[in-house]
């Protein structure tokens, strides 16, 4: 069964490598859409497991990746493929 990962800055470029797809939820804790996205996203972690890799950063935490990524509202979802953004969710 999957489970989503938590990432930081310092790991996030590694976590995005590699021919898996991998779908970044951007979310804090006071974001009560982001909250309530969460048990979906682990269900899909679940349901999809050694297809899609499901991470998630702590904008409040993790202030240099949604900068880098131009993320301005949350949830944000973006997708990563071999470490290139080829999707986005808003």
């Amino acid at each position: 069964m999957g489970k989503t990962l938590e990432l930081n800055d310092s790991n996030f470029d590694e976590a995005i490598k590699g021919d898996k797809p991998v779908l970044v939820d951007f979310w804090a804790e006071w974001c009560g859409p982001c909250r309530a996205l969460g048990p979906k996203l682990e269900e899909i972690a679940g349901e999809m497991a050694g297809k899609v890799k499901v991470v998630k950063l702590n904008v409040d935490e993790n202030q240099e990746t949604p900068s880098k990524y131009n993320i301005r509202g949350i949830p944000a979802m973006l997708l990563f493929k071999g470490g290139s953004q080829v999707g986005q969710l808003v």
